[in-house]
């Protein structure tokens, strides 16, 4: 899942891999719902942050 994409994403990798606009990642990392953190001024967030969200978002339907 998500072999494209490196071990950390940026949020234009992370609207391309979910298919949201920019509005909807930034909610996605200020709400906490995926692990990520600031490296000089740039948002990163895990990989496996991302594929586990996926999941937890697929079992809930």
């Amino acid at each position: 899942m998500f072999n494209e994409y490196g071990d950390m994403l940026t949020v234009e990798d992370l609207m391309e891999a979910l298919g949201i606009g920019k509005n909807a990642a930034y909610d996605l990392l200020r709400n906490g719902e995926l692990k990520c953190f600031r490296l000089k001024g740039r948002w990163k967030i895990p990989k496996e942050s991302v594929i586990e969200y996926v999941r937890s978002k697929a079992f809930l339907k």
